[in-house]
């Protein structure tokens, strides 16, 4: 995935761009970058941030920036910002997004005669084919508007010229921009655990494929927002941070939410209610709540040194991480029955050696709660699973076992409780050696986000889809 910060000031603007954008942190790996402009003369510095972390890899460079405005990235795909000179004027992009479309897309800007400067392993930079649709425009918002029209996906943007930053928000609002202001500043974000401590509040929150332009005083719109929406429904499950908030609502108090809705129902004894950090922990506060039995901590996780497990780009060392940044409390598991809240299952190799590793600590029970639905359709918006293949999802493969094909009647295994839904979860189960395992509804995951339905995009767990 990836996130995004932006910053226009009275004065310098590069500490606070700094900070901003490593409060970005959490949702990406591989690379990340920043972009000023002082006097029409633009400075840029992007680094491989996969095996370091953004501030230890950019504080040597803040010496080199100047100016009041300035752009960063957190990129899980490709290298940014990227700088463009084109009839527009010069301007720094960054992206939030997937083009699904970028090879034939490719082809038709090649024969039209456009070039791309960034390639690696022979392909395109995706953030590059945004700024060579942009250039097609008549101006900025003509630019944009090309890109909405043009890519299969999603896309949000912030574009930085001379003097100001341009905010562009996913044409389904996919991904989500805020702004916030305080005395002489706005800053844009994806990512709302940027502001506090930086003294911002949030002061707007875009909307589908509006557009706007942030200065130093203010903020000024230059298209308005569409009605249609399809915000990701896994950033308030997985990605988001805790205090962050989207459309004014926040990560933490939903999963909290989501998982007093499923303790409340559920009639399992347990002896404690556990999470698997870190990103299952709001849940098991809510589970714990609902149920009324105890929070404990059975799983810690080791947070000095070993970074997200999801990211790598290898599974082999996918699970290596998650292997090592996990440490049972042999202590506490040690006969007793627990019921552990995790974010969601997507291949099921983490989640099975986590179980064995509990088992072997003495655990007499172990439960699973899932805080989102199984995972039947990959994402094609934002690459949450990452998955190269429909077999990599443990659903897929169950499906195929089930059924001697891995697509047949996906609508019928995604609708909770129906027959199909039953022995897939069942066999799940099974294959991960639970002592049980629930996942929560589509409806109890919209009720704790607190958006209409055909607001969030659901496409991972019924196939749901505007595009």
């Amino acid at each position: 995935m990836g996130g995004f910060f932006g910053v226009a000031k009275h004065d310098e603007c590069i500490n606070e761009l700094f900070y901003g954008v490593d409060y970005n942190s959490h949702m990406g790996t591989k690379r990340a970058g920043i972009a000023t402009c002082y006097g029409g003369v633009f400075t840029r510095s992007i680094h491989n941030i996969e095996n370091s972390y953004f501030r230890s890899k950019f504080e040597g460079d803040l010496k080199d920036f100047r100016g009041n405005v300035g752009i960063g990235v957190i990129s899980d795909t490709d290298a940014q910002p990227i700088i463009v000179n084109c009839h527009l004027g010069k301007f720094a992009i960054v992206t939030v997004g997937r083009i699904n479309n970028i090879n034939e897309l490719e082809k038709e800007l090649l024969a039209k005669g456009h070039h791309f400067c960034e390639h690696s392993y022979d392909i395109i930079n995706p953030t590059e084919m945004i700024a060579a649709l942009i250039s097609e425009g008549t101006d900025y918002v003509t630019g944009i508007k090309n890109v909405y029209a043009r890519v299969k996906g999603s896309c949000s943007m912030l574009l930085l010229t001379e003097d100001s930053i341009i905010a562009a928000r996913d044409k389904y609002g996919r991904t989500p921009i805020i702004v916030g202001q305080k005395d002489g500043a706005h800053a844009i974000t994806s990512e709302t655990c940027a502001f506090p401590n930086l003294g911002y509040d949030v002061c707007y929150n875009l909307g589908p494929a509006e557009i706007v332009e942030v200065k130093a005083d203010g903020i000024t719109k230059l298209k308005e927002a569409e009605k249609t929406m399809q915000i990701c429904a896994f950033l308030w499950t997985y990605y988001g941070y805790p205090v962050c908030e989207y459309e004014g609502k926040n990560v933490d108090l939903m999963r909290y939410e989501s998982g007093l809705e499923m303790g409340r129902n559920d009639d399992t004894e347990v002896d404690f209610v556990s999470a698997v950090p870190d990103s299952g922990i709001g849940m098991a506060l809510g589970y714990s709540q609902g149920k009324g039995v105890p929070y404990q901590r059975g799983i810690v996780k080791y947070t000095p040194t070993w970074p997200r497990s999801f990211t790598p780009s290898t599974q082999e060392r996918r699970e290596l991480v998650a292997k090592m940044k996990l440490i049972p409390n042999k202590t506490l598991l040690k006969d007793k029955k627990v019921i552990f809240c995790d974010d969601s299952i997507v291949r099921g190799t983490q989640l099975r050696d986590n179980v064995k590793d509990l088992f072997d600590c003495g655990a007499k029970e172990v439960h699973i709660r899932i805080s989102c639905p199984p995972l039947i359709y990959p994402c094609k918006f934002l690459n949450f699973t990452a998955s190269k293949s429909d077999m990599e999802l443990i659903t897929r493969r169950v499906i195929q076992r089930l059924e001697g094909r891995h697509d047949k009647d996906l609508q019928e295994y995604a609708t909770t409780d129906s027959p199909k839904y039953k022995a897939m979860v069942e066999s799940i189960r099974e294959e991960l050696g639970l002592t049980s395992l629930k996942f929560n509804s589509i409806e109890t995951i919209v009720k704790s986000i607190g958006l209409p339905k055909c607001c969030v995009c659901t496409h991972c767990f019924d196939g749901s889809s505007f595009d």
